[in-house]
């Protein structure tokens, strides 16, 4: 044999090793056991995610539900967690306690407690602290990662 075709075959058992190796650390997990105790997930400060503007708490993230995710962001008065954005997910936000300003498509709303709202998929959207307290609000998402 010519030494570049033993090159070349060894370079091509290489790579599919790799493949193979790369298919074999990618399979999927087990789903999570669902349990009573793991079910239950009561907010606590010290399990929060310190952000640059609050904090963020995962009550159900991707890992553990079936793509759906449930967070609480914490976001102090005058800021935003980020910039008007948009993905391909929709979103729905539930504001708890404190006013938001909503913003959507060029448009935007303030609005206070028990007020939702609803972001299609691909929209610009964005919200922030329009108050003086602490805003709180819960964020539903379907995670597509």
């Amino acid at each position: 044999m010519k030494s570049s075709t033993i090159i070349k075959t060894t370079f091509a058992i290489i790579f599919f090793q790799q493949i193979a190796f790369s298919q074999e650390t990618k399979k999927e997990t087990a789903p999570p056991q669902y349990t009573i105790e793991n079910c239950v997930n009561h907010f606590e400060i010290d399990k929060a995610k310190r952000t640059k503007v609050g904090y963020q708490y995962w009550f159900a993230d991707k890992d553990f539900t079936q793509e759906n995710t449930l967070k609480m962001s914490i976001v102090e008065p005058g800021k935003s967690t980020h910039a008007p954005h948009h993905h391909p997910e929709e979103e729905f936000f539930y504001i708890l306690e404190g006013t938001a300003e909503f913003y959507l498509d060029g448009k935007t709303v303030t609005a206070g407690p028990n007020t939702s709202f609803y972001c299609p998929p691909n929209a610009e959207h964005g919200i922030s602290n329009a108050g003086k307290t602490d805003l709180k609000y819960l964020v539903i998402k379907k995670d597509l990662r």
